[in-house]
């Protein structure tokens, strides 16, 4: 089943993405071909990344993720015409101004990512992160000159709030310049406030695409994560630890008991729940293993019951 992403003119997309931020982190090159090559053979045709992937890892300076990719379509002739290709520019890369959404970072960065992906052209370009010292009308500008070179196809924005992406999309009108037509924000059935409000109603209302980050709530939403002694060792620590809540462990016990209804893994009901939410086009979602690859195409498959939705959106709710 196909989505469409970008509002009526766009691509479509199959209804998971795969987050790339694992490719060169906790997959290394050669499990990352397999998974890739799953995740295509499976029916998926798009591919999150960003520049920055993994910066955050001792040894690494950025670039890492985006590197593999790119030895990925070299190594897989025609690979690159089945994929969708998302990338983002704006987070600190470390270097004299890398980092922001000016023009001038932008107009170098794109050329090194592209140069990683071993690509002429990126299908989405995403604003990494506001960057209030630099004005919308500069940044959509860079956008509008890479667009005209066939750089990038499209552009999105990922962690702009409301009021934020209200602003860049009427600058955009304002000036004739290109809008922003895909949103990523954070977004699962723990994390909902960033989406649900004023910015899924924004998205509704001007067809915008919305590809939804930290879908399992960083492996959380797996149910593999019930105690302080489940997550010694794990690099996703730090991250998971939020969740070991009341809420959260009643969330999983809602989870686990649709997931056995349906013969299902917690994570598949997780994704399942977010493909059917208004206004999401897919969930990104990272895979280091093909087993984990063929849990997606089970999520994509999976149908829930009205019921069975209504149950997770309050399980998952804030009190």
């Amino acid at each position: 089943m196909q989505r469409k992403i970008l509002g009526t003119t766009g691509f479509d997309i199959a209804p998971i993405v795969f987050g790339g931020n694992v490719l060169g982190w906790t997959t290394d090159e050669a499990e990352s071909f397999r998974v890739l090559d799953a995740f295509i053979d499976h029916g998926f045709d798009a591919i999150d990344t960003a520049d920055v992937y993994s910066a955050w890892v001792d040894g690494h300076v950025g670039g890492e993720s985006e590197t593999v990719l790119g030895k990925w379509f070299s190594a897989r002739p025609g690979m690159r015409d089945k994929v969708k290709l998302f990338t983002k520019v704006g987070s600190d890369m470390g270097g004299p101004g890398e980092k922001g959404l000016s023009e001038a970072w932008i107009t170098r960065a794109v050329d090194k990512s592209l140069a990683r992906l071993q690509t002429e052209a990126i299908d989405l370009y995403f604003s990494h992160w506001p960057d209030p010292d630099t004005a919308h009308v500069e940044t959509l500008g860079a956008y509008d000159k890479l667009l005209k070179s066939g750089k990038i196809r499209a552009i999105g924005a990922s962690n702009y709030d409301a009021a934020l992406l209200g602003a860049a999309l009427e600058t955009a009108e304002k000036e004739g310049l290109p809008a922003y037509q895909v949103i990523q924000p954070e977004y699962n059935l723990y994390d909902r406030g960033a989406f649900e409000g004023g910015l899924q109603e924004l998205c509704v209302e001007k067809n915008i695409g919305v590809v939804t980050y930290f879908s399992l709530a960083a492996g959380f939403l797996t149910g593999k994560y019930r105690s302080e002694a489940d997550l010694e060792g794990r690099q996703r620590a730090g991250m998971v630890g939020k969740y070991m809540t009341e809420r959260g462990m009643a969330l999983l016990d809602t989870l686990e008991d649709i997931a056995s209804a349906h013969g299902a893994k917690p994570a598949e009901v997780s994704l399942a729940w977010l493909i059917a939410q208004r206004g999401v086009t897919a969930p990104i979602a990272s895979a280091t293993s093909v087993p984990q690859v063929e849990s997606f195409a089970k999520a994509a498959a999976l149908s829930l019951s009205q019921e069975d939705l209504s149950r997770l959106t309050s399980a998952g709710a804030m009190a």
